[in-house]
């Protein structure tokens, strides 16, 4: 993306409604371990303008100068061959970007390519990088996801979920960092995906055109005076988008600290044995989504309101359903699972042992975040 283009992106605090998106986005900035966000809906429901507006929000990262893996030149552990062998290698800050995958990328362009006959001749992995090299340390954002190849959402969310992408030819492996944001968008009439893919996704948030006549007429007057003059919407914009990233940074800072007692984790697994969520991800994902809500909202402690707020960005595309069931229907359904797990775990029960003076089993979780 070219500086000139990245002067005139929409202003993330200046997109209008749409605020469970903009949530999710902002939980996965704090906490990449989130797992990524599917943003599901219509086209002209600002999907791709949330998430470039995003990126410029994010603070700038140290790079190694000249290295395809953007790798941190403070971490010399997680470094690739090439820069660890350099001691005259040097620094520089770069904002983080948004990295775009085609439809039509073919798993070489995705992974990256290793040049056999050099190895064979010369015993050298000489690897031409793909996009997941690109994206490390940036964001991957994948339009109409549900229309690629499976097999590419599959090594998509495997290099998600590692932290690593390993491309192997002939007997003859190589490995690198990739840690990313993943964002994907799709409009469901054209298809969903399998259930398998959809539950690697840490969060799936469902968009819509917005109804209220005086909301769209916003809309429409902001997009006006922004194409109109954009360096003043910018400016007139500027603080609350400062503020915004202010309030990022601060809870990527605060995540460490923040503590989830074992009846909020209770309450966590009742409500997805309640939905029929099969396998542990979900349980896992809420838990840090929780503790990434708590920590924007300046606390070290999970609540019940972080519990609830989280439970219908990580469950509603990992419950159980029928086929006439629609997102209103989801969102009931989990409502009522987390009244009824609350309130089930809320009622006092004789303590039978805790780890804390005060009552209280407590457990620290510690976000590890790939773009510190």
């Amino acid at each position: 993306m070219s500086e000139h283009h990245e002067r005139v992106l929409f202003p993330f605090s200046a997109i209008v409604g749409q605020e469970r998106m903009k949530t999710a986005l902002m939980l996965n900035a704090i906490n990449p371990g989130i797992g990524g966000v599917l943003i599901k809906g219509d086209r002209g429901t600002a999907k791709s303008t949330s998430v470039r507006s995003l990126a410029a929000l994010l603070p700038k990262h140290d790079v190694v100068v000249g290295c395809e893996f953007s790798c941190d030149p403070n971490e010399p552990e997680e470094m690739c061959k090439k820069c660890r062998e350099n001691p005259a290698r040097q620094a520089a800050s770069q904002r983080m970007r948004v990295v775009e995958l085609p439809i039509s990328a073919t798993e070489d362009k995705v992974v990256g390519t290793l040049d056999i006959s050099a190895a064979i001749k010369h015993g050298e992995r000489k690897f031409e990088p793909g996009i997941l090299a690109e994206a490390h340390r940036n964001i991957l954002y994948v339009d109409e996801v549900n229309l690629l190849n499976d097999h590419i959402v599959d090594v998509l969310l495997d290099a998600a979920a590692m932290g690593v992408n390993t491309v192997e030819r002939e007997g003859i492996s190589y490995s690198h960092p990739s840690n990313f944001i993943l964002i994907g968008t799709m409009n469901p009439e054209e298809g969903d995906l399998r259930p398998q893919l959809l539950d690697r996704f840490g969060l799936c948030v469902n968009v819509i055109g917005i109804d209220d006549p005086e909301t769209r007429l916003e809309i429409i007057l902001r997009r006006a005076e922004f194409e109109s003059d954009q360096k003043a919407f910018i400016e007139k914009w500027s603080k609350e988008d400062e503020a915004t990233a202010d309030m990022i940074m601060k809870a990527k800072e605060l995540l460490p600290q923040v503590r989830i007692s074992k009846d909020m984790l209770r309450i966590i697994v009742d409500i997805c044995i309640k939905l029929g969520v099969d396998g542990h991800r979900g349980d896992i994902t809420m838990m840090k989504t929780c503790s990434a809500i708590a920590a924007f909202a300046g606390r070290t402690e999970v609540n019940e309101d972080d519990i609830r707020e989280a439970a219908g960005l990580v469950l509603a595309h990992r419950m159980k359903k029928t086929p006439f069931d629609d997102p209103e229907t989801d969102e009931k359904r989990i409502e009522e699972a987390v009244d009824e797990s609350i309130g089930k775990n809320s009622e006092p029960t004789e303590q039978t042992g805790s780890d804390t003076p005060d009552g209280s089993s407590t457990k620290n979780f510690k976000a590890t975040d790939p773009f510190a």
